[in-house]
């Protein structure tokens, strides 16, 4: 399996994401520093919040094969600065998170578009509470 690293705004569902594709229990946690799994690296909200601190998610980006930037679909705000995907030597794809509480089809749709913007390769929207597109993700990641 490609291992993944995940960056995106506090509470856009990276920990749940990493926790799921390792199998764990789903368990809330606030990511207070750059956490490794198996295969995956979990970085702190903050770290893409305040653009003096993309440097974190450049650094660990090297001991991953994909940069996943995660857009929570219930935020109306995105903290990805246009081709930010531009940065990383590496594939990055978009990630849209929590697709069961939107609203709306226009929710996932702008939420899609942040991170079309952001210049990623590919989106997978998910849910990993009702299992929904996660298994594509897998997939992807497995390839």
């Amino acid at each position: 399996m490609k291992k993944l690293i995940v960056a995106g705004s506090t509470g856009s569902g990276k920990t749940t994401l990493c926790q799921w594709l390792h199998g764990q229990e789903i368990a809330y946690k606030k990511t207070q520093a750059i956490e490794t799994f198996d295969q995956a690296i979990d970085t702190p909200g903050e770290c893409i919040e305040n653009r003096f601190l993309y440097k974190m998610i450049l650094v660990s980006s090297v001991d991953a094969d994909v940069i996943g930037l995660v857009q929570d679909c219930t935020k109306e705000e995105s903290y990805f600065p246009p081709a930010f995907a531009t940065v990383f030597a590496k594939p990055v794809i978009g990630i849209v998170t929590k697709i069961e509480l939107a609203e709306t089809q226009e929710q996932i749709a702008e939420a899609r578009a942040h991170l079309q913007a952001a210049g990623v390769e590919q989106i997978f929207e998910v849910s990993t509470i009702e299992n929904v597109g996660v298994e594509a993700l897998r997939t992807y990641l497995e390839a």
